[in-house]
């Protein structure tokens, strides 16, 4: 059994992650924002979040995942990028559209009667629409950057940069938004198999997305932003 003496509670929630991605279904069944956050310390979130070291110990026994397949070393940006684009961005660009449609047709049936729907839809359509510009950026800008394919200098580099961390974080607030309104995606004893399904997929782009800005936020970013500038 994993346990918290296997831990460095001075590392930061990003660093455990790194070290090991198949944290990432404890951390997120805790409420641990190990992307967008992650420069927290495992002691300082843990007090901030009211749990105890039993809490995460039992919460990694339990909800373990195992790590991402074909998960490249985090030295290697290019690799990393390359993952990051065929894997999380590829998964978006598929689920977005259809995830749209299944939010609206969801809320059309059962809205009378779950009037929350609503603000799912509404959530899920601004989800999509912040994404898909944010998506270019990163595809157009940021990766082929690592590749050194990209003009521009250091400076504009790391201000676009900035401006995806800034997303991320309205990324990251829209999910959790998403997971309050639905009740934390639990379906309602008269939900069908549509609303069943729009739940559990929304479950699973907000497990992938923290995976996804993570690898982004305290990876990716920090290493393109540092060969940047020694490249100047």
């Amino acid at each position: 059994m994993t346990t918290i003496a296997t831990l460095d509670p001075d590392a930061t929630l990003a660093a455990l992650i790194t070290e090991d991605p198949g944290r990432a279904a404890a951390f997120d069944h805790l409420r641990l924002d190990y992307c967008c956050h992650g420069q927290r310390t495992l002691a300082d979130a843990c007090a901030a979040a009211g749990l105890t070291p039993g809490d995460v110990a039992r919460a990694l026994a339990v909800a373990r995942a195992p790590a991402s397949p074909g998960l490249p070393d985090a030295t290697d940006a290019a690799a990393l990028a390359a993952h990051i684009q065929a894997t999380h961005h590829a998964y978006l660009h598929a689920e977005l559209p259809s995830l749209v449609e299944l939010a609206r047709k969801v809320n059309a049936v059962h809205g009378a009667r779950h009037p929350e729907l609503a603000e799912v839809q509404r959530l899920v359509d601004t989800v999509n629409a912040d994404l898909v510009p944010h998506l270019a950026r990163e595809e157009q800008v940021v990766f082929p950057a690592v590749s050194h394919d990209a003009g521009g200098t250091a400076t504009d580099l790391a201000a676009v940069i900035a401006g995806l961390r800034t997303e991320h974080d309205a990324l990251g607030a829209l999910l959790a938004e998403l997971r309050v309104t639905s009740g934390g995606f639990g379906v309602p004893p008269d939900g069908c198999a549509s609303y069943e399904a729009l739940y559990r997929r929304l479950a699973h782009l907000e497990a992938d997305t923290h995976l996804h800005i993570h690898l982004e936020n305290n990876v990716l970013f920090p290493a393109v932003t540092t060969a940047a500038a020694q490249a100047r």
